[in-house]
């Protein structure tokens, strides 16, 4: 056990992914790094303990009230994705924080990645870099009246999404156009991005992709081993509910014995002639 506890402790120590950290040479400056999912907090049913994820709003918003003189933030972004609603708090408070906020588009911004990017002042692309911009979904389960309101809610959360977007780009880009965008699923370069006014300044250097894909491979693994997990699971469902829909065997009943024909008194006063 302590073995499987230290391995553990040397995959969670390498598979880091977010960080925020005061500047050596002067503390008012905060550089932020995203490099992978986001992803809320969890429970795990098996242990009964929470699950902290390090790219959630509330670990973000505990790691900022640790700096309240910060003047500037540069935040580093290499992400697929992830929960649409921590993204948007992310977004939401660095908007909301006084100091001035520089996003760099490291290798890719995706998704709620690139809402989060749309919080800077200033977002500078490297010209290798990518971004992609798409209509939030979601996995529901339940009745008819149900599926029809997830549906209705995804329109309504779209539309706080494409505010970001809005926002940002001004003038460059119009809401039917955006529309179209978010229902095509759109890959944009840093080239297309500055044209609709979604990023400010194209870098001078490309950025070195190496870590960029292996990032991309990592989260690929992941998203493919939840994917199978989530597999696993519903055959488990599909399973108990087929053995809950089979009738019950029924248990066969014992005939009982026949009962001992007792003569009534007619019967036996012939049979005592008889002798």
């Amino acid at each position: 056990m302590r073995l499987w506890l230290h391995l553990m402790e040397e995959v969670e120590t390498i598979k880091r992914i977010w960080e925020l950290k005061q500047r050596a040479d002067n503390p008012a400056i905060l550089d932020m790094y995203i490099y992978g999912d986001v992803e809320s907090d969890g429970y795990d049913w098996w242990s009964g303990e929470d699950i902290i994820s390090e790219t959630s709003a509330n670990t973000f918003r505990n790691e900022l009230a640790k700096h309240p003189d910060a003047s500037e933030i540069n935040v580093y972004i290499n992400s697929y994705g992830g929960s649409v609603f921590e993204g948007t708090a992310i977004y939401n408070q660095l908007k909301r924080h006084p100091a001035t906020v520089n996003v760099y588009v490291d290798g890719f911004a995706c998704s709620v990645a690139s809402i989060i990017a749309m919080a800077g002042d200033k977002i500078i692309m490297p010209s290798n870099a990518m971004m992609m911009i798409h209509n939030a979904w979601n996995v529901v389960y339940g009745n008819s009246k149900e599926l029809r309101k997830a549906a209705d809610d995804l329109d309504v959360i779209m539309e706080g999404n494409m505010q970001a977007y809005l926002d940002k780009a001004g003038d460059k880009l119009s809401e039917a156009t955006l529309r179209q965008m978010l229902e095509d699923e759109t890959w944009l370069t840093a080239k297309q991005c500055l044209e609709l006014g979604l990023c400010d300044e194209i870098a001078g250097k490309e950025a070195d992709m190496t870590k960029a894909q292996e990032m991309l491979q990592k989260v690929n693994q992941s998203l493919t081993s939840k994917v199978n997990y989530n597999k696993a699971i519903a055959a488990q469902i599909r399973e108990m509910a087929e053995v809950n829909k089979k009738p019950k065997p029924i248990q066969p009943i014992a005939e009982p014995d026949p009962e001992p024909i007792v003569e009534n008194k007619l019967q036996s006063f012939f049979k005592s002639l008889k002798k």
